[in-house]
């Protein structure tokens, strides 16, 4: 990447939150040679727990503001894993879990709020897989959780 991850964030007025703690028995960040599994981080936001089921409580546009804040939450993992963002060479998957009514189809469109965060951050090497999967409930009650995994130098 030639341009700075840090200008990039800095241009699009992007700002990383504290890194959440671990609300289990497990490791917020995992690495395995050059790969870095970050752990499913919730819509936390200032401490405050976004609740609620897309389709019911949360229309699909508040939702993918979640989904964006679910990985801000994993890019600040990944930095303080890391120290910098500059190492991540790109985005390799992200798994992402909507909470919805039974009749709610639009996950993917929710989940383009978390997409177009690490295209916005890493410009084209933001490019991802990526599963949209709906659920009737997830941890805490949250809207959305996401887990991913990067490549790093």
């Amino acid at each position: 990447m030639s341009e700075s991850v840090y200008t990039r964030m800095r241009e699009k007025g992007i700002v990383l939150p504290k890194a959440l703690a671990p609300v289990g028995l497990y490791l917020p960040v995992q690495q395995t040679g050059n790969l870095v599994f970050i752990s499913g981080q919730g819509c936390i936001e200032d401490g405050v727990h976004l609740t609620g089921r897309a389709g019911a409580d949360v229309t699909v546009e508040e939702a993918a503001r979640r989904a964006e804040i679910c990985m801000k939450n994993t890019l600040a993992a990944l930095e303080g894993y890391l120290g910098t963002l500059e190492r991540v060479k790109k985005p390799v998957k992200i798994l992402a879990f909507v909470a919805g009514t039974d009749d709610f189809t639009q996950q993917a469109v929710v989940v383009n709020g978390a997409s177009q965060l690490l295209l916005d951050v890493f410009g084209d090497a933001g490019r991802h897989a990526r599963s949209a999967i709906g659920t009737n409930g997830l941890p805490l009650g949250l809207t959305v959780e996401i887990e991913s995994i990067f490549e790093v130098e």
